[in-house]
C-alpha cells in the first residue's frame, strides 16, 4: 500500500485490497471483499461494498454506492460480483448492484466509461467499453450495452434489452426493444429507429463511403419500398449485397442473434 492515501475519516475493512497510488477520501467506506486497482481515486463519501473490483485509474465521485445487493426479491445472498474496468468515471449518486444467480452472478462496467450523476446500473447488466450514460439513466436488470454506445439523459431501459455498439439513445427515451449497432433511437413507447448514429460514426472516423453503404443497407432492411418482400427476405438480400462490409454484417448478425425482445423498427422518415 505504498503511495496510497487513506483519509483518517475513511473506514476501510482489513480484507480490502488497495492498489498502489490509490486515494480514498474523507468518509468513504470500503468493504472487506473490495479490490481497488492502482491509482483509483475515491472522492469523499463513496460507499463500496460486496464482491467488487474496480480497475486501475478509475475515478469515483461523492455519494456513489457500488456493490450493494441487487434489487431482486429472488436474491438470497449468493456471492455475486460487480466489476468496473480501468479509467472509468463514476459521477455523483450513481448506484451499481452486484449480479444474481439467474443472470451469471456478475454486473460489469467496462473500461473508459463515463457514468454521469444519478444513473443506476441494475443486477447482471453488462456494459462495454467507452460507453456514456448521461445523467439519470436507469438500466433494469440483464441489460447489455455495446462499446461506444451513448444513452441520453433520463432514459430508462427495460430488462434484458440489448443496445448495440455505437448506438445513440435520445434523451428521455423508454427503450423497450433491442437497438441495432449504430442505430439512432428516440421516443417514449414504442421506441423507433430514426436512422443511424451518423454523428457518432463521423466522430469515430468511419469513412464517408462506408457510412453511405451502411445507410443503403439500413434502407434496404427497414425501409424497403417493395411490400411483397418480408423482413427476412430483406436481410438475405442485404447479406448478399453487402457481403464483406463489416459494419453492415455486425447489424445483420445482431438482428439474427437470439434475443428475448423484438428490435426497434424504423421511423417513417428517411433513415439518413
Amino acid at each position: 500500500m505504498s503511495n496510497t492515501t487513506i483519509h483518517e475519516t475513511a473506514i476501510v475493512d482489513k480484507g480490502a485490497v488497495i492498489g498502489d497510488g490509490t486515494y480514498i477520501g474523507p468518509y468513504c467506506c470500503v468493504g472487506s471483499d473490495v479490490v481497488l486497482g492502482p491509482n483509483v481515486r475515491l472522492e469523499s463519501h463513496v460507499v463500496i461494498t460486496g464482491i467488487t473490483k474496480i480497475g486501475a485509474g478509475s475515478l469515483i465521485y461523492p455519494f456513489a454506492s457500488l456493490g450493494q445487493k441487487p434489487q431482486d426479491l429472488k436474491y438470497k445472498g449468493e456471492p455475486s460480483r460487480l466489476e468496473i474496468g480501468e479509467n472509468t468515471v463514476i459521477r455523483e449518486y450513481v448506484t451499481a448492484n452486484t449480479g444474481t444467480e439467474n443472470g451469471g452472478m456478475l454486473t460489469k462496467i467496462g473500461n473508459e466509461c463515463l457514468i454521469m450523476a444519478y444513473c443506476h446500473v441494475a443486477h447482471d447488466c453488462i456494459i462495454g467499453n467507452n460507453v456514456i450514460m448521461v445523467n439519470g439513466v436507469n438500466l433494469s436488470g440483464h441489460v447489455v450495452v455495446g462499446d461506444y454506445a451513448i444513452i441520453g439523459g433520463m432514459s430508462a431501459v427495460k430488462q434484458f434489452i440489448r443496445i448495440g455498439k455505437h448506438a445513440m439513445i435520445g434523451g428521455d427515451t423508454g427503450v423497450d426493444r433491442d437497438v441495432i449497432p449504430y442505430g439512432l433511437v428516440m421516443g417514449n413507447r414504442l421506441t423507433t429507429l430514426h436512422g443511424l448514429n451518423i454523428i457518432g460514426l463521423k466522430r469515430k472516423g468511419i469513412p464517408a463511403d462506408v457510412i453511405e453503404q451502411m445507410l443503403g443497407a439500413y434502407r434496404d432492411i427497414f425501409e424497403s419500398a417493395d411490400s411483397s418482400t418480408s423482413f427476412t427476405d430483406n436481410l438475405k438480400t442485404v447479406s448478399n449485397k453487402y457481403a464483406g462490409q463489416r459494419n453492415v454484417e455486425e447489424i445483420i448478425d445482431f438482428i439474427k442473434s437470439l434475443s428475448k425482445n423484438p428490435i426497434c423498427t424504423a421511423h417513417s422518415n428517411d433513415g439518413g
